[in-house]
């Protein structure tokens, strides 16, 4: 058994003899990820600046009603109408983040801790229903709540995503019934 042993410990790596040419790589390598990262914000903000006539986000009014349903989750990004994949970056509405929404009698009020809060008034609404993916997000099928809502001159998709998934029925259905009744009033 002596020989195995001493076999196994005289095998070992090769020194580094060349610590400029690895030290160059790295330094080469880093350069590249920073580049990458740069780009990637340019283009987010490109976006941005294409989105400008998207006019401002209402605020909720100080006195929307009782509250018919409410939601925590998760705020996965809005996009254009029937374009999945075309996000919204214009006034924080590209941010992903936490949120807790609450329909009213005026509207769906989506409060957004660390993001821009926004409200969407009942004559804007246009639809909900249950989707499997918005802007890169990809979930089961039924999945996400997306409602449908227009702003400007723009239908816009927002995805968001329960804490608790069984709600999303009951949302869309609520969500439908309430434009029906708003587009029957009109």
């Amino acid at each position: 058994m002596t020989p195995v042993i001493l076999l196994a410990a005289g095998k070992k790596s090769a020194e580094v003899t060349d610590w400029a040419a690895r030290i160059g790589w790295l330094v080469g390598l880093a350069l590249f990820v920073a580049l990458v990262y740069w780009l990637m914000r340019e283009g987010w903000k490109w976006r941005g600046t294409l989105q400008g006539d998207l006019p401002e986000l209402p605020g909720a009014p100080e006195d929307p009603g009782p509250a018919k349903l409410t939601m925590s989750g998760r705020y996965h990004g809005s996009t254009t109408a029937g374009q999945w994949l075309d996000r919204i970056v214009a006034h924080g509405l590209g941010t992903r983040s936490l949120a807790e929404l609450t329909l009213t009698d005026a509207g769906l009020d989506v409060v957004r801790p660390g993001a821009s809060d926004f409200f969407v008034p009942a004559a804007q609404l246009r639809g909900a229903r249950l989707d499997k993916g918005i802007a890169g997000k990809v979930l089961t099928e039924g999945g996400l709540l997306v409602v449908t809502w227009a702003h400007g001159e723009r239908l816009i998709d927002s995805g968001f995503r329960s804490d608790r998934a069984a709600e999303h029925t009951e949302w869309v259905d609520t969500l439908n019934e309430m434009i029906n009744k708003t587009e029957g009033a009109r």
